[in-house]
């Protein structure tokens, strides 16, 4: 019996996950099949449902239903249960499991940007979903003492404090509108910037004017493709230090496979698809619609901004 592993969002069609996973298994000669899920909210509660089948290993979540799935599920581990939002169902029997490996792989990321050097301790995030959640639970749980978090919609940034008041409680973790004017206000004072937004998977599209980036920040986009976005482009000019999101993708990826197969994740394999994809294109993988919808193929480049699941880990 081929095993199956879905990614579950909304849309799907353009994500890097099933080719990446699709080479470890490959590699390792494992018998599963990656498969591409787009499914609505209204239909993820049978879509988590379906996953108690004996033939499946477990599921990447991605956008927007990181958070939607908490509930659905049997368990949270500690990392899911601290950002509320899951980006991998694992079973164990017909229980299945929450986690967010998607905190470790930022935190990987962020370890890589800083270097050598002392952790900062002040930053600023764009964005309040699920991502933006982990990114919050990361850099909690790495000592930062101010946590600035901008969002288009206020109040979905206010949600977001308003879940980590307990563990962020000796800190200062607070909702700003996006305003530029607050915005350059706190960036002069901050020493990393955080992308958890789509914005700026379209060409020459950035969450921040230029002109607004001091030099000297520590600029992460959680944004994988296109691999140097606008962003990152504009902070390089500004003298700052950068990374895209392919680090973060690959590592919450490997995390994933292990909890999945209980094998080491060939990483080296992983990051050769990765490499290629970016070169060559995705191979094409159908894309299950779900109840009413019709097969469709994935293409060559990301989706745009606005809620895409693509351009972003999954």
């Amino acid at each position: 019996m081929t095993n199956r592993v879905v990614l579950i969002g909304h849309p799907v069609a353009h994500s890097f996950s099933g080719a990446m996973q699709q080479a470890a298994f490959d590699a390792l000669g494992i018998d599963a099949r990656y498969e591409l899920w787009d499914r609505r909210q209204i239909d993820l509660a049978d879509a988590i449902a379906e996953l108690r089948g004996d033939d499946f290993l477990g599921a990447n979540v991605t956008i927007p239903h990181k958070e939607h799935v908490v509930p659905l599920v049997d368990r949270l581990t500690d990392d899911a249960a601290a950002t509320g939002a899951v980006n991998v169902i694992s079973r164990e029997g017909k229980k299945l499991i929450g986690h967010n490996t998607d905190v470790a792989g930022f935190r990987a990321a962020l370890d890589k940007v800083v270097g050598k050097q002392k952790m900062p301790r002040h930053a600023v995030v764009l964005g309040a979903g699920g991502a933006s959640r982990a990114v919050v639970s990361a850099l909690i749980g790495e000592g930062f003492q101010r946590i600035v978090i901008f969002n288009r919609h206020l109040h979905r940034a206010e949600g977001l404090v308003r879940h980590f008041g307990r563990s962020a409680a000796h800190m200062d973790l607070r909702a700003m509108p996006w305003h530029e004017s607050v915005l350059e206000a706190e960036l002069s004072k901050t020493k990393v910037l955080v992308n958890a937004t789509a914005v700026g998977m379209a060409p020459g599209e950035t969450p921040v004017p230029a002109e607004l980036l001091p030099p000297d920040l520590f600029v992460i986009d959680l944004i994988y493709n296109p691999p140097v976005t606008q962003l990152l482009k504009d902070a390089t000019s500004a003298r700052d230090t950068v990374l895209g999101g392919e680090l973060m993708l690959l590592g919450q990826g490997a995390r994933a496979f292990e909890l999945w197969t209980g094998k080491p994740a060939p990483v080296e394999v992983m990051q050769a698809e990765l490499d290629r994809t970016r070169e060559h294109g995705l191979r094409q993988i159908p894309v299950d619609m779900g109840p009413g919808g019709t097969a469709g193929g994935s293409g060559a480049v990301e989706g745009t901004a606005g809620g895409t699941a693509a351009g972003r880990p999954a």
